[in-house]
Parts: C-alpha cells; sequence; structure tokens
C-alpha cells in the first residue's frame, strides 16, 4: 500500500516514514502543499495523511480543494495538533475520512489507517477475501483454501492489490507502482515475472490477464 504523507515537520515526518515503511508500506513524504498537489494528482497512492498546519498553505483548504474538484477521491487522515470538536468536524464535514489529533501512538495510527483502507475496499474485517484466496492485512499472512502461501514482500504488494480490487481489471501501471514503489520505470517484464511465481503459488487459474490492459481476480 502506497501512503502520501504530508508533513512539514522535520523530525515527526522522518520518524512517521520510517514507522510506517516498517509496518509494511509504502511512503511518499512531502512538506508542502505545492509539492502535495502534483503528488495526489498522479493517482499512485492508497490514503494521505495531511497535516493541517504547513507552511505554504492549510491542509484544510488542499482537501477542500481536491474534494471539490474531485481532483482525488483519495482517503484522507488528517494530522493535526488542534483537537477541539469544531476543528474535528470541520475536518470531516470536508471530506477528510479520519481526524487524528497529535500527538499520537503510531500503532494507533497504523490501526486507523488499515480501517479506512478497508472500509474502503468493502471489507468489513482486517482478513480480506476473494474466493479462495484470503490476506490477513494485520499479520501480512495469505492463505489459498485455508493453506498458509509463502509470498515475497513484492508477492505479498502484488496480490494484496489484486485482493483488494478483486472483480476490477487493475491496470498494469497501477501494479508496477505497487509493486516497485521505488523504481521510476521498471523491466519492461519484471512485473509479469512476479505475476508468473504468483500464479504458480495461488494456482495459475485465479489470476486473469486482460490482454492489453492488467490483471485481476475474480471476487467469488
Amino acid at each position: 500500500m502506497r501512503l502520501l504523507l504530508i508533513e512539514d515537520d522535520l523530525a515527526l515526518g522522518a520518524s512517521l516514514q520510517k514507522a510506517l515503511s516498517q509496518a509494511g508500506f509504502a511512503v511518499e513524504w512531502v512538506r508542502r502543499v505545492a509539492d502535495a498537489r502534483g503528488f495526489a494528482r498522479q493517482g499512485t497512492h492508497d490514503l494521505v495523511l495531511l497535516d493541517i498546519g504547513l507552511p505554504d498553505g492549510s491542509g484544510l483548504d488542499l482537501l477542500r480543494e481536491w474534494r471539490t474538484e474531485d481532483a482525488t477521491a483519495l482517503p484522507v487522515i488528517l494530522l493535526t495538533a488542534r483537537d477541539s470538536v469544531e476543528d474535528r468536524v470541520g475536518g470531516l464535514d470536508l471530506g477528510a475520512d479520519d481526524y487524528v489529533p497529535k500527538p499520537f501512538a503510531t500503532t494507533e495510527l497504523v490501526s486507523r489507517i488499515h480501517a479506512v483502507l478497508r472500509r474502503r475496499a468493502g471489507f468489513a474485517s482486517q482478513r480480506w477475501q476473494a474466493g479462495a484466496v484470503t490476506v490477513d492485512v494485520a499479520t501480512r499472512a495469505v492463505t489459498v483454501d485455508a493453506q498458509p502461501v509463502d509470498l515475497s514482500p513484492r508477492e505479498f504488494a502484488l496480490v494484496l492489490e489484486l485482493v483488494r480490487q478483486a472483480g476490477r481489471v487493475v491496470p498494469r501501471h497501477r501494479l508496477e507502482r505497487v509493486v516497485f514503489p521505488q523504481v521510476d520505470v521498471p523491466d519492461s517484464n519484471a512485473l509479469d515475472v512476479h505475476i508468473h511465481h504468483v500464479r504458480r503459488k495461488l494456482g495459475a487459474e485465479r489470476i486473469r490477464t486482460v490482454r492489453g490492459v492488467g490483471f485481476m481476480i475474480a471476487a467469488q
């Protein structure tokens, strides 16, 4: 899962990027509204962690801009030292999916991220299922017909994205960004190699190729 962290505090931003990376997320960190606009509109992230007080503007104004223009339907969790009822209600009314006042425990933030992503994906628990394939998001365990499957980190990222969008075709470029978050242009056949490995482990029939578009896994 790819997160966009928008936080101007150097110490907090660095510690969050490290902690969230250790929790299994790919995290891109920016410190200004101007940079955040460009990143969010790329459509390559799954969730935004947005500080309200930024050096070149307000995170609330940025959220209002996104929701008004429909520039991004990305889920947004607000991070802020403002913890009054009015501030929380105002942020949620603007379209935020959650509101986490500072200071906070990283474990709670990770749990809230999982909860927002789970709701957006339409799952009721941390166990996401597509037919016989089950992914436990919290433990990063994958099973097929209740039998554990050993996956590499990149293979897990691939399966997680396919299951999250089960029943829908996931574009090839989207999967490349998920599997290779730190690589601008992966090798042309790199994704196919990982698809091949995952098919071997899950069952070749479970992942369908939609020629010229991408791949999908059946919801049932």
